[in-house]
C-alpha cells in the first residue's frame, strides 16, 4: 500500500506541470549514454511517448557521434575533431548520413513507435527544413587552418514542416543532417540543431541530455537554475569550461531566439527528462533569461 501511495504522490506532484505545458512543444536533443544502453533508450522512447499522451508536443533531434566512430573504425577510418566538429570528407559524410540518417533515426523512430509514440524520422533533406552553409575553415589547437569538410553551421530552419508533423498527433524525429543550397547534406552539431529548431517553433523547453548532471559553479556543486547574465559572466571567466562551453552556448542561443527554457540534464538517470520537468526540484541545470 505505501508503494501506491508514493505513486499517487508522484503524479500529483506531476500534474500542475502537466496542466501548464499541456499544448506546449519541448525540443529534446537526445544523446550520450541514453542512445547506447538499452535500458536508457526504452526509458526515453517511454518517457516521449507519454509526453505526447499528457498533451505536450515533444521534438526529438538526436545525436551519434560514438556509432559514427564505430561505423567509420569499421572501414579503418580515424575520425578527427576540432571543437568537437568532426572533420568530414566527402566518404565521412556519406558515413555520416547513412547512420544518421538512416540507422539510427529509424532505431528512434521504432522504438517510440512500440511505446504508442506516433514518430516520423527525418532529415534537413525532408521539404529541405534544415538549411545550413558550409563551415569555410576552423583552427586546430595549434593554431592551424583547415578545411572541416562538409560541416555546416544552420542557416534558416522552415517550422511549418514540424508544425504540420506536431498538429497532426505525430512526434518528429530529426537526424542533424542539413542541405546546403546545392542540396547536398552537411554535418552539423546536434545541440545547435536543437537549439536552432527550438528557436524556430519557439518550444517552451529545450531539453539537452548529456552524459553529466549539469553546470557546476567554481566550488564544483552542481547548479539548479542560472540566468543567461551569469552564464555569459561564467563563461568570461572561465568557470564554465571543455564540453559545456558549446552547450550553454547553444542555451543562449536558444533564449536569444525566443525558447522559454533550456535544461541540461544527465542523460545517464532513468526517465531523466520526466523527473527534471515533473518534479519540484528537477535533476540538472535550468538555463533562464535574465
Amino acid at each position: 500500500m505505501r508503494e501506491l501511495i508514493e505513486k499517487a504522490n508522484v503524479l500529483q506532484e506531476a500534474l500542475p506541470y502537466i496542466r501548464r505545458f499541456s499544448g506546449s512543444t519541448f525540443v529534446v536533443k537526445y544523446g550520450g549514454h541514453a542512445m547506447t544502453e538499452p535500458a536508457l533508450a526504452a526509458s526515453f522512447a517511454r518517457d516521449v511517448a507519454l509526453l505526447k499522451f499528457v498533451g505536450i508536443h515533444p521534438i526529438v533531434v538526436h545525436g551519434g557521434g560514438p556509432q559514427i566512430d564505430a561505423t567509420l573504425s569499421s572501414m579503418g577510418v580515424t575520425s578527427e575533431r576540432i571543437d568537437g566538429l568532426r572533420v568530414t570528407d566527402e566518404h565521412t559524410m556519406q558515413v555520416v548520413e547513412m547512420v544518421l540518417s538512416g540507422r539510427l533515426n529509424g532505431e528512434i523512430s521504432s522504438l517510440i513507435a512500440e511505446y504508442g509514440g506516433r514518430a516520423v524520422g527525418l532529415s534537413g533533406r525532408a521539404d529541405g527544413f534544415l538549411r545550413a552553409r558550409k563551415v569555410a575553415e576552423m583552427r586546430t589547437k595549434k593554431g592551424n587552418v583547415v578545411d572541416p569538410g562538409r560541416v555546416g553551421e544552420i542557416v534558416s530552419v522552415k517550422p511549418e514542416l514540424l508544425r504540420h508533423l506536431v498538429t497532426g498527433g505525430f512526434i518528429p524525429v530529426i537526424a542533424p543532417v542539413a542541405v546546403d543550397d546545392d542540396g547536398r547534406a552537411l554535418n552539423v552539431n546536434a545541440d545547435y540543431v536543437a537549439s536552432q529548431v527550438a528557436a524556430a517553433v519557439k518550444a517552451e523547453k529545450l531539453v539537452l541530455m548529456t552524459d553529466i548532471e549539469g553546470v557546476r559553479d567554481e566550488s564544483g556543486e552542481l547548479v539548479s537554475s542560472l540566468d543567461r547574465r551569469t552564464i555569459t559572466a561564467w563563461l568570461e571567466r572561465t568557470v564554465i569550461s571543455g564540453g559545456m562551453i558549446p552547450k550553454v552556448r547553444c542555451a543562449l542561443e536558444a533564449l536569444a531566439g525566443g525558447v522559454g527554457k533550456v535544461h541540461i540534464i544527465d542523460g545517464r538517470t532513468e526517465h531523466a527528462v520526466l523527473l527534471e520537468i515533473f518534479t519540484d526540484r528537477g535533476i540538472g541545470t535550468e538555463i533562464v533569461g535574465d
